[in-house]
């Protein structure tokens, strides 16, 4: 019963971070969202993993959550570049 009450919380906030991602007022906003969502994901299958008795389900939750960091890492870094790359091209 608590697990259930669990995966509708965790649930709840992937929704929260959904709409946070679509509304955001930057692009540093949305990237925060997108990697809360990836966390929430993989905390969902660690939960779903612990109700179905499934031990593989949490290699999938720890290789999607190294994925998810991964991920974040490189968009926050393009981003980075790409506004240096707009400041120099502006003090020319």
């Amino acid at each position: 019963m608590i697990f259930a009450v669990v995966s509708v919380a965790i649930l709840m906030t992937m929704v929260l971070a959904v709409v946070r991602a679509l509304k955001g007022p930057t692009v540093y906003d949305r990237v925060l969202a997108v990697n809360l969502f990836g966390t929430k994901t993989a905390l969902l299958l660690a939960v779903v993993a612990f109700l179905f008795d499934r031990a593989d389900f949490l290699d999938l939750a720890l290789a999607y959550a190294l994925i998810n960091l991964v991920g974040v890492l490189a968009v926050l870094e393009f981003f980075q570049n790409r506004s240096e790359a707009s400041h120099n091209r502006m003090g020319e």
